[in-house]
């Protein structure tokens, strides 16, 4: 017994010695573990699959997106975790129509939560090749119905799309050209836009009024808005339009920028043919003009867009000559003075005095410097070839100020005057914008004469 008891009395101390020699020797194996292994995981390796995840709930989008950058093991793993469900539900926020908060900090705070989601989908498939990337990113955005073309019920008060647009904006900046055509390819495949917009440009405008608004939409939140830089709005715009002829291309840029309705949304297909419109219902198009005729827009040349606004002139149908004077006007001066510069080469000069006298009535309704349609005037006239065909058009653009005069005299006079008196009113402006057109002629032509005294 008394050896018994001194046997036990020393294997205490023994049993305890080795498991202290135990944990010793663990902690030895952690440092002597694997070098590749430490080097690309570090002490995560240490830790369960689970754990690590539960961890990525304390860090921010922003962090975890600095995180991925550590090694390829860390991203991969931060991949897997994107696909998990619990990633899904953290990452992929879907409160998109809770927008009407005040200052719309709810919806301002989504827009960031996607730009930095955006910023880690870029970083943590930086070594997949680009076909690889989209389909990993399209499978994970495919939980966000919002994201669809057709998948939210009401899009107008809805930030999905633009939540989508600001992530693409993100994860494609920097990429070149090649790569960008693999994403709008890969856009227009999995919405099966093609088939969509070759529906809206073939039927009767209005007559699919709601998948004109999707598409209005689609391409304006997802693909247009969020550029910083001109050359890139031209290169996602470029791929819009390009791939159709040049009447359906005019027909896509209405739908894509011209007038919507205040109460619905749904593009206005009447607004340029049944009155003279304001600079708000033109200024889209007026912009995605001089976009595609700046010199970023490689792809289109001045005859190119010359032949856009001319075919954008008769959308539905052949628009009041003043909302083209309106449009010519806010499209800026080049585009203006090459626009009638071809119809002065091509024999045109009847449309182009028209276009003149129209050009100085806009002037005068929006308060623009007369001497600015006089200079125009001036500049084509060069244009001519022949003194006899600068005479010509010279004498239809006074004909043209003085058959204009009596038609609306006559509108006048017989009598049948709405409430707002407009007949009278655009009396009243062609007068005016007459008489400081030939005021301004004088003035120039004065300063001529005592420059050449």
């Amino acid at each position: 017994m008394t050896s018994t008891a001194r046997t036990s009395y020393t294997l205490i101390p023994n049993q305890k010695y080795r498991r202290s020699n135990r944990h010793s020797r663990q902690r030895c194996n952690v440092m002597d573990t694997d070098p590749q292994s430490l080097s690309t995981l570090g002490y995560f390796k240490t830790l369960p699959l689970e754990i690590f995840q539960m961890l990525l709930n304390y860090l921010s989008v922003k962090d975890i997106s600095m995180l991925c950058m550590v090694s390829k093991t860390i991203s991969n793993r931060l991949m897997t975790y994107i696909s998990t469900p619990s990633g899904n539900r953290r990452l992929l926020l879907q409160d998109f129509h809770n927008i009407e908060l005040p200052g719309k900090r709810e919806g301002s705070y989504i827009l960031e939560h996607y730009k930095s989601l955006g910023l880690l989908l870029k970083r943590c498939t930086l070594l997949l090749p680009t076909k690889d990337r989209l389909k990993y990113i399209h499978k994970i955005l495919s939980e966000v119905s919002c994201f669809k073309l057709n998948g939210c019920p009401s899009p107008l008060h809805c930030l999905g799309l633009q939540c989508y647009g600001v992530l693409l904006q993100i994860l494609t900046a920097g990429w070149d050209e090649l790569e960008c055509h693999r994403v709008f390819n890969s856009l227009c495949e999995l919405s099966n836009l093609p088939r969509k917009v070759q529906t809206v440009v073939s039927s009767k405008p209005g007559s699919a009024r709601k998948l004109e608004l999707r598409i209005r939409l689609f391409y304006r939140s997802v693909l247009l808005n969020h550029w910083i830089h001109r050359r890139d709005s031209a290169f996602w715009l470029t791929r819009i339009l390009k791939p159709w002829p040049m009447v359906n291309q005019a027909r896509l840029l209405y739908i894509i920028f011209g007038p919507v309705s205040s109460l619905d949304g749904h593009v206005v297909w009447q607004k340029m043919i049944e009155g003279p419109t304001d600079e708000t219902s033109l200024k889209g198009l007026a912009d995605a003009i001089k976009l595609l005729y700046d010199t970023e827009a490689r792809e289109w040349t001045a005859d190119d867009v010359i032949s856009l606004v001319d075919e954008l002139s008769v959308v539905p149908r052949e628009w009041l000559m003043e909302n083209n004077a309106r449009l010519l006007i806010l499209s800026g001066n080049n585009i203006c003075f090459t626009f009638m510069a071809s119809k002065a080469v091509n024999g045109r000069a009847f449309e182009l005095a028209r276009l003149v006298v129209f050009l100085a009535l806009v002037c005068e309704k929006d308060l623009y410097c007369m001497d600015w349609a006089v200079k125009m005037m001036q500049k084509v006239c060069k244009v001519f070839s022949t003194p006899g065909e600068r005479n010509n058009f010279l004498q239809s653009m006074e004909n043209a100020f003085a058959h204009m005069i009596m038609d609306m005299l006559q509108a006048v006079l017989s009598g049948d005057r709405d409430e707002e008196d407009i007949s009278f009113l655009n009396l009243f402006h062609l007068v005016n914008a007459q008489a400081n057109f030939h005021k301004e002629i004088l003035y120039l032509t004065m300063r001529s004469n005592s420059n050449t005294i």
